[in-house]
């Protein structure tokens, strides 16, 4: 946890990616991050949190997790932006971009 702590604390955006190895919806996102992070580089850390072996991370208050997909940008430790269900890579991009 103090690894993720700090991570989310850096000044380089951190996209994560809240998912469920069962999840339809999720497997279509693992593409849609790949060209994500292709295109962003090293401007965006993407890192994918699987819900079901880090229920003790996902229960927190502070991720309200409640359905898979489920993305949050973080930046300085604060969580900018947070959207469940499929997001088109066009839209992530835009979203990284406009908090760098």
């Amino acid at each position: 946890m103090n690894a993720f702590q700090t991570l989310i604390n850096g000044d380089t955006p951190v996209l994560i990616d809240f998912f469920a190895t069962w999840c339809g919806p999720c497997k279509m996102m693992a593409p849609i991050l790949d060209d994500v992070k292709t295109e962003l580089g090293d401007s965006v850390t993407i890192i994918k949190i699987d819900v079901d072996k880090n229920q003790a991370l996902v229960a927190t208050s502070q991720f309200q997790v409640r359905g898979v997909p489920t993305l949050m940008l973080f930046k300085n430790g604060e969580m900018l932006w947070k959207q469940s269900g499929v997001v088109p890579k066009e839209d992530l991009v835009k979203t990284v971009k406009s908090f760098q």
